[in-house]
């Protein structure tokens, strides 16, 4: 047939959703810079906005599980195209990180006043509550690994229970974060260390969120009977995304609640 498609590449559909998405971030950052100034219905534009925001995420990717797991689009070319993305991505990440230890370090190193941390700042134990969660998420990692390996091996009750346990390790890690941050003995802004230590752990425990999300959402295709050991690039793409959250936090535990404190 004449119309036949003669190459492995996926050649998207046309889509509602980026234009979707575009315009609901314009309307979330326009209703964000309302809110913080104050202004009348500012919150309600950010919350419509968000809204928006997690409604083309959840109709995007759900197309987009639609075509791997039905329509046969992400052939073994299109899956390296999607392993690069995901890559890039996580460096990305790594970056946002990396500014963050930068302000950490710069202003540990160089203290105003000479001293670090700063005087009446009362640091967290690192080998209490922090070490706790710390092993938790390590084992999270493990568990993930385990299901990852077992999918391979097309063994779905290893992987099913292995992504349930890891699910769990991550609600119980972020419960844990938590309870650390209501028994805080400074606030946000009483200063640089608790400045830089909160947007450094927040933010890692936001991307803890994130990636319970993101296994959840795995746990749940994977219960309804999808990935195979050959084509599970989803679940592939979370695991990824769950070291990366794990690596970033052994570097926080060492140099923010060890030596930083």
């Amino acid at each position: 047939m004449s119309g036949t498609q003669k190459h492995p590449y996926h050649l998207v559909e046309p889509s509602p959703w980026p234009a979707l998405g575009a315009a609901s971030g314009f309307v979330a950052a326009l209703g964000g810079v309302m809110y913080m100034h104050e202004h009348a219905y500012g919150v309600h534009l950010l919350g419509a906005g968000l809204g928006l925001v997690i409604l083309t995420m959840f109709l995007w990717w759900r197309d987009v599980i639609r075509e791997a797991e039905y329509q046969g689009h992400h052939t073994p070319i299109v899956q390296i195209g999607m392993r690069y993305g995901m890559m890039l991505f996580i460096a990305s990440e790594v970056m946002f990180f990396v500014a963050f230890f930068w302000a950490f370090f710069d202003a540990a190193l160089f203290p105003v006043g000479g001293v670090w941390p700063p005087e009446g700042i009362e640091t967290f134990n690192p080998f209490d509550l922090p070490l706790i969660n710390t092993l938790v998420l390590l084992l999270s990692g493990c568990t993930v690994t385990w299901a990852h390996h077992a999918l391979l091996h097309n063994n779905r009750r290893d992987f099913i229970v292995g992504l349930a346990v890891t699910v769990v390790l991550g609600v119980l890690f972020t419960g844990l974060q938590a309870l650390e941050y209501s028994h805080a003995p400074f606030g946000f802004t009483d200063g640089i260390y608790p400045s830089v230590f909160y947007l450094a752990t927040g933010f890692h425990g936001f991307h803890v969120i994130i990636g319970t999300l993101f296994l959840a959402v795995c746990l749940w295709r994977g219960m309804k009977g999808h990935f195979t050991a050959d084509q599970h690039f989803g679940f592939e793409a979370a695991a990824w995304y769950w070291h990366f959250v794990d690596v970033v936090w052994l570097f926080l535990f060492v140099a923010v609640y060890w030596w930083g404190g």
